[in-house]
């Protein structure tokens, strides 16, 4: 059983090359107003967007995000902070500092940031999160003029796609969708995946790889990845209590 926005959702593809062609206003205001939809929990609505306009803090968004020269050319950059800062202001009695802020921070912003995606893919438009923007945070930081409370998670950027990438395989049912209680890995069905992987790895038109899923997750996981987040944590008033 399928409908349009399904279809949608599972032809969802990462779009890195974009047209040198700007996106309408009344769709920019569309999908912001998507986005402000989502859903919120206790209705705190403790997320903020901040669209790049400046093309010198895209240049060095872009660097500070790897280098990713996509973050600099597509039509819209938009960077989604969690945000508690907005509360603060109207209340500095507010005990802050919570870990289960930081998770709802951090999940209403994902929540938002997912329904401006699919807006943005309904009016033809393409798509990527850039998590690079939290490999120099304390730059970005700086350069965004992020005030205590706030937390840089993720870019976006939105244009004209100038790509038409293949579908990347997602991991199938059986190993994310249990019933009643957590279940272990299917190795049959993992195997299944892995060849499936590697056989998309082998046949997309760009950046060939060889190999399945699993056998990749050392080498991202175990990696040394941003070591510094906890204290930067800290400082900007997150997780201290």
């Amino acid at each position: 059983m399928s409908n349009p926005t399904i279809d949608l959702l599972r032809h969802h593809r990462s779009i890195r090359a974009y047209l040198p062609k700007a996106i309408k206003q009344d769709d920019i205001d569309s999908i912001i107003s998507a986005a402000s939809s989502a859903s919120s929990s206790s209705f705190l609505q403790c997320s903020t967007i901040i669209r790049i306009t400046d093309q010198d803090k895209r240049t060095k968004l872009a660097h500070y995000a790897g280098d990713q020269s996509y973050v600099a050319s597509a039509a819209e950059f938009w960077v989604f902070c969690a945000d508690f800062n907005r509360h603060y202001q109207l209340d500095q009695t507010l005990s802050l500092g919570k870990a289960e802020q930081l998770l709802l921070g951090c999940v209403d912003t994902a929540i938002m940031a997912q329904n401006a995606v699919i807006a943005a893919e309904s009016l033809g438009l393409g798509c990527v999160y850039v998590g690079g923007v939290r490999n120099n945070i304390d730059q970005v930081t700086e350069l965004l003029a992020l005030p205590k409370f706030v937390l840089p998670l993720f870019g976006l950027c939105i244009g004209h796609p100038d790509q038409n990438p293949e579908i990347k395989p997602r991991l199938p049912k059986e190993l994310v969708f249990f019933n009643n209680e957590y279940q272990a890995v299917d190795k049959d069905a993992l195997a299944q995946y892995d060849q499936q992987m590697n056989q998309y790895y082998h046949q997309r038109s760009e950046h060939k790889k060889a190999g399945g899923w699993s056998d990749k997750l050392p080498s991202i996981i175990n990696k040394e990845q941003r070591d510094f987040m906890l204290s930067y944590l800290h400082k900007q008033g997150w997780i201290t209590k």
